[in-house]
């Protein structure tokens, strides 16, 4: 059993930048593809972002692509999710995931889910 516990969201004006961490316990971290989703109130939770095990190859939503940036550091065991030039849009709970395939994209590939971090970006 993983445990994963996700940090670093909160408030940002649009234009900004924050740096989401996810910290996992409990398991072989680097046996894992390792992904970002958000969810909004009353819609799905989406797909953000993932990177393999290695770290070595990472894929974006379209809606994030060159904006955001994820990477992970095994000796550590953490994921991160570099969010830069921040949008009211992206405005969500986001929730740091541990997957069973490398292409990890919806939520039936994911193993182990962080309880989540709230970013709020204003306009």
């Amino acid at each position: 059993q993983v445990q994963l516990v996700e940090s670093g969201g909160g408030l940002v004006q649009a234009g900004g930048s924050l740096r989401l961490s996810c910290e996992a316990s409990g398991g072989t971290f680097s046996n894992y593809p390792m992904a970002w989703f958000r969810q909004v109130p009353g819609k799905e939770r989406e797909f953000v972002a993932r990177v393999t095990r290695s770290g070595g190859s990472t894929a974006y939503a379209d809606t994030v692509k060159g904006r955001f940036t994820i990477s992970r550091d095994n000796a550590k065991n953490a994921v991160f999710l570099q969010m830069n030039s921040l949008r009211p849009e992206d405005t969500a709970v986001y929730y740091c995931a541990a997957c069973s395939r490398a292409g990890c994209y919806a939520r039936y590939d994911v193993y182990y889910w962080g309880q989540g971090t709230q970013v709020t970006v204003s306009s």
